[in-house]
């Protein structure tokens, strides 16, 4: 429900960007312009997809891809990663979440080193981002706690 208690309605499209946002990059979640626009773009190339003869299960392949395109590599889930392998003696598992929202705004400088893509976990660069934050990570926690 929206300010005035009207029901916002959100297609199919939306609801599932807004659920992988939420869950990966929760500072995009409340960017709806960014929300509508690429579920607006994925139902369009399930549509045109359909148009040209692919089956509902190619269409919606292809439409899922744009859907998530740029959004497979979550800065904030790798922060978390760094925070229960690394530090799940300084950091409550529950409490991790929270905290990677609260370190990401001291980190961009780390993650600014890095052409981050939809495969980047799987390349070399990733170790190498994972021990840099780590090592920003134990700077950030002896300078402000948790």
């Amino acid at each position: 429900m929206n300010d005035k208690n009207q029901a916002i309605e959100l297609s199919y499209y939306a609801l599932y960007l807004l659920k992988q946002l939420k869950e990966n990059h929760p500072d995009r979640a409340t960017d709806t312009d960014f929300i509508n626009t690429r579920s607006d773009h994925a139902a369009d190339i399930y549509e045109q997809s359909r148009l040209e003869g692919y089956t509902p299960e190619g269409a919606q392949e292809l439409a899922m891809a744009a859907l998530t395109e740029g959004l497979h590599f979550s800065k904030y889930n790798t922060v978390i990663e760094v925070l229960w392998n690394e530090f799940e003696k300084e950091v409550d598992p529950g409490n991790a979440p929270a905290l990677a929202q609260k370190l990401l705004p001291a980190l961009e400088e780390v993650f600014s080193r890095y052409s981050l893509s939809d495969d980047f976990a799987y390349t070399s660069g990733y170790s190498r981002l994972y021990t840099e934050l780590t090592g920003a990570v134990v700077i950030y926690l002896e300078a402000y706690g948790v």
